[in-house]
């Protein structure tokens, strides 16, 4: 995986975790919503990665 995608990935996950629990923290269902959303989102980008690196090694 390329260190800059994988580096987004992992921000993106820490920032929708951040996001997830300052929502649950004030009872904000919709920060709550957006930090999972977020955390997906970087689930997926690093899920892309690991397809593309098993696809390089093959």
């Amino acid at each position: 995986m390329s260190g800059t995608e994988k580096t987004k990935a992992q921000a993106e996950q820490a920032k929708g975790k951040a996001k997830e629990m300052t929502g649950r923290a004030l009872g904000n269902e919709r920060m709550t919503a957006e930090g999972h959303a977020d955390q997906a989102k970087g689930n997926a980008r690093q899920a892309k990665e690991d397809v593309k690196d098993t696809l390089r090694h093959h």
